[in-house]
C-alpha cells in the first residue's frame, strides 16, 4: 500500500467504478487508511474533480503528505460530525479492524458520516483466494480462525494471524446489517485493472476482452479482492 504509482492506478480504478465524473461538485471525500496518501493525493488534486480529502490512518506511513487533511486516529471511531462526506472509500481496511463486532463499528461509523446521498467503496482480500496476501501463504484464511495463528507459525516467522479477510457471504451480511444497500463490482473491476494495468496487445487483455460478463462472474468465489459500491439505504 505503501508504492505510490499503485495507488494512483487504483485511485483511477476507484473513480471509474463509482462513477465520480456523473456526480455533482465540490465534493467531500474520506479515505480510510490512507497509507502512502497517494489515493487522497489524486482525489485532492484532480484536474476536473473538485475534491476536499479527509484521510485517517493509525499510523503515518504517508509518502504524499500536501493537498488533503490528515488525521491519526484509534479504533474504529471516526473524528467528524454526522453527514459529513460525499464519498468515504475503506480499501482493504475492514480486515485489520477486529472481530465482527469492530467489523460492524467500523460500518456503522462510515454509515455516520456519510450522507445521505452519499457513496461508499469497499474493498477486502477474499477469504477464499489462494494464497493470502498479507503473509503470502497459501490458504491461510481458510482455516477455521481458530486455527489460523497455528497455522502460521509453523510457516511463517509470526505468531498471530491479525487478519480477518471476509467471503462475499459476510461482506453483504456485515453491510446490509449497517444499513446499507451495496452493489458488487467484480466484473467492472477486473476489466478496469486490465485495462489500466496490462496494454492492448496483451495476451490476457486480449482474453479477458473476449469474455462475457457471465464467465467473469463465474470465478466470483475465488477471486482475489471483493470490491463493493454501497449506499444508506432508505
Amino acid at each position: 500500500m505503501l508504492d505510490v504509482e499503485s495507488r494512483r492506478l487504483k485511485a483511477i480504478k476507484i473513480e471509474r467504478l463509482l462513477d465520480l465524473a456523473a456526480r455533482p461538485q465540490p465534493m467531500r471525500m474520506l479515505e480510510i487508511g490512507t497509507g502512502s496518501g497517494g489515493i487522497a493525493h489524486y482525489f485532492a488534486t484532480h484536474a476536473r474533480l473538485k475534491i476536499q480529502v479527509d484521510a485517517v490512518d493509525i499510523v503515518d506511513n504517508r509518502l504524499v503528505d500536501e493537498s488533503y487533511r490528515f488525521q491519526l486516529v484509534s479504533g474504529t471511531a471516526l473524528p467528524f460530525a454526522d453527514r459529513t462526506f460525499d464519498i468515504v472509500l475503506t480499501n482493504h481496511v475492514i480486515e485489520h479492524v477486529g472481530d465482527q463486532a469492530a467489523q460492524l463499528a467500523h460500518l456503522g461509523e462510515i454509515r455516520r458520516v456519510l450522507r445521505a446521498d452519499g457513496i461508499g467503496y469497499l474493498a477486502v482480500p477474499n477469504r477464499w483466494r489462494f494464497v493470502e496476501p498479507h503473509y503470502r501463504l497459501a490458504l491461510l484464511s481458510w482455516w477455521p480462525h481458530g486455527w489460523r495463528s497455528f497455522y502460521l507459525r509453523i510457516f511463517r516467522d509470526a505468531a498471530f494471524y491479525d487478519c480477518e479477510p471476509l467471503s462475499s457471504k459476510q461482506v453483504e451480511d456485515l453491510l446490509g446489517k449497517s444499513g446499507f444497500t451495496f452493489s458488487g463490482l467484480l466484473v467492472r473491476a477486473v476489466r478496469q485493472t486490465l485495462e489500466l494495468e496490462y496494454p492492448d496487445g496483451s495476451a490476457l487483455r486480449r482474453l479477458f476482452d473476449r469474455l462475457p460478463d457471465a464467465c467473469i462472474a463465474a470465478f466470483a468465489p475465488i477471486i482475489p479482492t471483493l470490491i463493493y459500491r454501497f449506499a444508506p439505504a432508505g
